[in-house]
């Protein structure tokens, strides 16, 4: 298998318990594969052992093949999205809600 074979896979999860309301993980995790369906195939499998007793995995997984072997600023995922939304609007729709948690804090982060 060629060493630029890696892909990274984001898989969402559901948590019930920890609020009143579900919080959301995104993960994403790297996987060394001769094709994306493989890629893919080991990503759920981590995702249903990870979630298991744990949280509810989603069954989302998007896929990214990586230009360059994972190093020092590789880019790892990348998603593109069309929106009409202005970028402040985007942000707050899809990325700054003012709920996400970040780091080691169980709190969400501030605005």
């Amino acid at each position: 298998m060629a060493d630029n074979n890696w892909y990274s896979t984001r898989c969402v999860f559901e948590f019930h318990g920890l609020a009143e309301t579900p919080t959301y993980e995104e993960r994403v995790t790297l996987w060394h594969a001769p094709d994306f369906e493989t890629a893919i195939a080991l990503s759920e499998s981590d995702a249903e052992d990870y979630a298991a007793d744990l949280c509810t995995f989603t069954g989302l997984i998007q896929a990214f093949q990586l230009y360059e072997v994972p190093g020092h600023g590789a880019e790892v995922f990348s998603l593109m999205r069309t929106s009409a939304l202005p970028a402040r609007e985007y942000l707050d729709t899809f990325f700054d809600t003012g709920d996400e948690r970040m780091g080691q804090s169980d709190a969400p982060a501030s605005r």
